[in-house]
């Protein structure tokens, strides 16, 4: 029926480049620098430094201390993130797991584009909460993890490596946040001896950093008081707070702006200005000659053999530049890269020489651009390219010309020699067909079959990079003064939006048809239940058949007259509906689905990835979802869903058979809360909502009269008020990480757990990452907790779940991951929340 498929990320890997504008480079829009920017730059020129910051998730990194590399002290600054972030929560959207792994990526690129860093990552998967580094090491393969460290290690050849976290258990801390400590301290001994990774060297040099730090705080002694206190004999400290003329703004301003861009995360920052001290403890290496971390680093040009002049030539021309015309530095500027390009090869010259090429570029006013006419096209198929090039410079600047231009891969070379006049556009239209064989865009870390704890990335080239490379670059041959010069761009697509003006996002090659479940997970109650299936087209003009697969056991019926189709136009849907019968086999099972165009399948979902402060990104999945065959009972039929954070739990109550409402503030009225059976408040709501505040009184008079209020869990900080239930509470910062966790009946005959659907232990297999988190650990007598759980080797944690009759209704307060489990598919997650909104209804 189906004899391949096709899926890989493309992999026409190029040099990533040393940029220095902090510009929205990863939204692919061309850099338009200012006077300020390029005097910065040319003076970065001059410094030959750099510092890798290592920590396990985004959100983790410190970035004063970033922007104070970058900015105050110019070195090559890189955040390494051991992960992306998977495992966390949402403020602003669905996403979780892989897709939010994407969605934090972006986010720490944009902070990057701010703070003047760059970013890299490891395979490590973010798979929860860990409560020690034993457990991590586990369940990451360590090895592989501690490969691409060393690997960062030699290819940013940093002079000062900088842990956000201590290398052993002297601080309780996350799992993930010690191993990242522990791990770069072991790269720091490893990453220097060509025996080690040896196969590394095909593509790199050993590399000896200078010395390696703990970017220590007060947190870390528990009170300023202690800190204050303690012995700093072995510890240096840095002023991160200072001032940056060229920037206008504070370091800490900067910093804050680069913060803000974890939005999912719910990071915003004030910026703040005036001094602001961090410590960092000395770990091994050589010990600095002075109260700064760096002291002792030659980071002049004098380090290179041959480099001297070149640091006498560009301390020239940061004399002599002119803001008010950079352009009158070109000519010493290419005399210095000449000089760069005759030294022998090594990392500088390769950073530098980019550098370098940026700088003439920005000073020349040199702009580039390659968009396309569509943002997404397919193999085979053909789209237009719009090329712009302008010299922004006086005429006195010198001749510039466009040699040639050609776009990658084999798609168009051509030769102009069209000379770029001072502020006269160069404009040109050409239409390129992308080879058949041309491999998908997609995240290069989920195009293979991942691990709980590690993505599989078998090409080292792409490991550590933030990105896949885009599928199509411009090379730009420019002449200037007669002094050749490349440049490459990736195409990108622009458009016009009126609420927002000019908005970019990557050109992407994807398939000519995606297949989706409308649903992602399935409850089969009654024998059998209808699955959609919805189909996209990728072009115009596709035909295509459709499959739904499922395991032996788990027959469908369909129209076989609906399952062959015409899509005329790309983008057009359509929908085809299977009739699933859970005849026998296993209870749960994977469906898959494909769309067949001639003899090649097409198994993939298109999950769009949107937001305004990170170019939109297009994730390829394998289209699949759960199934499950299962007796569920549900009493409540009518459901009021007021969402918190974001989650799909509205969708799981429908698949359950309720009738959902999603509230807003405007239906928090008493009289129309009292038609809803019972009422779910989202998770992390009392963190993010604040008008919640004015409607607890509402929904506690609800309960009284009778309603069922199920609140789902929330952190223990920034509460928008203290009394989440109508009996004192407090939330802790308790959880049980461990899925497989017992969990053990502590009041079996609570009617939790008993109406309509009786839980048994049975009900608690097959959870995904975690039981729960933030579980209170105090609460009123008239609280029950029928459940109590624990990590191992931790005491018994009993409020996962707590139940109370309140007036003529029940309060529930649960901390038990549902948000997880229920779009997971997981049976006894549907029959215990299903019980939880019945509570107080009649068994018909």
């Amino acid at each position: 029926m189906m004899n391949k498929y096709i899926f890989s990320p493309a992999i026409f890997l190029m040099k990533v480049g040393f940029l220095l504008f902090p510009i929205l480079l990863f939204s692919q829009k061309p850099a338009k620098p200012n006077a300020a920017d390029l005097h910065q730059a040319i003076k970065k020129l001059n410094v030959l430094g750099s510092v890798l910051y290592v920590a396990a998730h985004p959100d983790d990194e410190n970035q004063r201390l970033i922007s104070y590399c970058a900015n105050e002290k110019l070195y090559d600054v890189t955040y390494l993130s051991l992960t992306r972030g998977d495992g966390g929560q949402n403020l602003i959207g669905p996403e979780i797991r892989e897709l939010l792994g994407v969605l934090r990526t972006e986010e720490l690129l944009m902070a990057r584009s701010i703070d003047g860093g760059k970013q890299r990552f490891t395979r490590a998967n973010d798979f929860g909460f860990s409560k020690s580094p034993e457990e991590t090491l586990r369940i990451w393969d360590k090895d592989a993890v501690l490969s691409d460290v060393v690997w960062a290690f030699r290819e940013t050849q940093p002079d000062v490596v900088i842990n956000r976290f201590y290398h052993d258990l002297k601080y309780n801390t996350h799992g993930h946040h010690t191993s990242s400590a522990m791990l770069s301290v072991e790269a720091f001994d490893l990453a220097g001896k060509a025996d080690a990774y040896p196969e590394q060297l095909k593509y790199t040099k050993p590399w000896q950093p200078a010395r390696i730090f703990f970017n220590t705080s007060w947190w870390f002694y528990g009170s300023r008081e202690a800190f204050d206190k303690a012995d700093k004999t072995n510890l240096y400290p840095l002023d991160l707070g200072v001032y940056l003329p060229l920037k206008g703004k504070s370091n800490s301003e900067i910093a804050a702006e680069a913060r803000s861009m974890h939005r999912c995360q719910g990071f915003g920052s004030l910026g703040t200005r005036g001094e602001s001290v961090d410590w960092f403890e000395f770990i091994k290496g050589d010990r600095p000659t002075a109260q700064d971390p760096f002291a002792g680093v030659n980071t002049t040009w004098t380090r290179v053999e041959g480099g001297e002049k070149i640091g006498e030539l560009l301390s020239k021309i940061d004399r002599e530049y002119r803001s008010d015309n950079p352009s009158a530095s070109v000519p010493d500027l290419l005399a210095a890269m000449q000089m760069i390009k005759a030294l022998p090869d090594g990392h500088w010259k390769q950073v530098k020489l980019a550098n370098i090429k940026d700088v003439i570029r920005g000073c020349l006013g040199l702009y580039l651009e390659a968009t396309a006419s569509e943002p997404t096209a397919t193999p085979g198929e053909s789209v237009k390219i719009h090329l712009e090039a302008i010299n922004r410079a006086p005429s006195s600047a010198g001749d510039v010309t466009l040699g040639s231009v050609s776009i990658q891969p084999a798609m168009y070379d051509t030769i102009y020699a069209v000379a770029l006049k001072s502020n006269n556009d160069f404009t040109a239209d050409r239409t390129v067909k992308i080879p058949e064989n041309a491999l998908f865009t997609a995240p290069y870390w989920l195009t293979k079959t991942p691990t709980l704890g590690m993505y599989n990335v078998e090409k080292q080239q792409l490991r550590g990079l933030p990105e896949t490379p885009r599928f199509a670059t411009v090379r730009w041959s420019i002449i200037v003064n007669g002094v050749a010069l490349e440049y490459d761009t990736d195409v990108a697509y622009k458009a016009e939006e009126s609420a927002i003006g000019e908005v970019w996002r990557p050109f992407e090659v994807l398939p000519p048809v995606f297949v989706e479940f409308t649903e992602s997970s399935y409850l089969v109650t009654s024998g059998h239940c209808p699955v959609t299936l919805r189909v996209k087209a990728g072009r115009d003009n596709v035909h295509c058949k459709i499959f739904l697969g499922s395991p032996a056991g788990w027959p469908n019926a369909y129209d076989a007259g609906q399952t062959e189709f015409d899509l005329n136009k790309k983008g057009e849907t359509r929908e085809v509906t299977f009739d699933l019968q859970a005849s026998s086999g296993p209870d749960e099972v994977t469906l898959t689905a494909s769309a067949q165009i001639g003899n090649i399948a097409y198994p993939f979902s298109l999950i769009p990835i949107k937001y305004d402060h990170i170019p939109q990104q297009s994730v390829l999945l394998p289209a699949t979802a759960h199934a499950a065959r299962m007796n569920l009972q549900v009493l409540a039929k009518n459901v009021g869903y007021y969402m918190g954070a974001g989650d799909e739990i509205p969708k799981a109550l429908h698949r359950m058979g309720c009738n959902v409402t999603l509230l807003g503030d405007k239906d928090m009225d008493p009289e129309n809360l009292k038609k809803f059976d019972a009422i779910v408040i989202g998770i992390r709501a009392y963190n993010t909502k604040e008008d919640l505040k004015f409607h607890q009184a509402k929904l506690f008079e609800y309960v009284k009269n009778g309603g069922t209020l199920v609140t789902q869990y929330n952190t223990n900080n920034e509460l928008v008020l203290d009394q989440l239930a109508p009996y004192p509470m407090k939330l802790s910062r308790t959880r049980v990480t461990d899925e497989n966790a017992e969990i053990r009946l502590r009041l079996p005959d609570n009617e939790a757990l008993n109406t309509p659907n009786k839980i048994t232990a049975k009900d608690f297999n097959g959870w995904v990452q975690e039981r729960g988190l933030y579980f209170p650990g105090e609460w009123d007598a008239a609280f029950e907790a029928p459940l109590s759980s624990n990590d191992p080797g931790e005491a018994p944690a009993d409020g996962s779940l707590l139940v109370a009759k309140y007036g003529k209704g029940y309060y529930v307060y649960t901390g038990l991951s549902f948000f997880r489990e229920l779009p997971a598919g997981v049976p006894g997650a549907y029959r215990l929340f299903a019980n939880l909104i019945s509570l107080g209804k009649q068994q018909p």
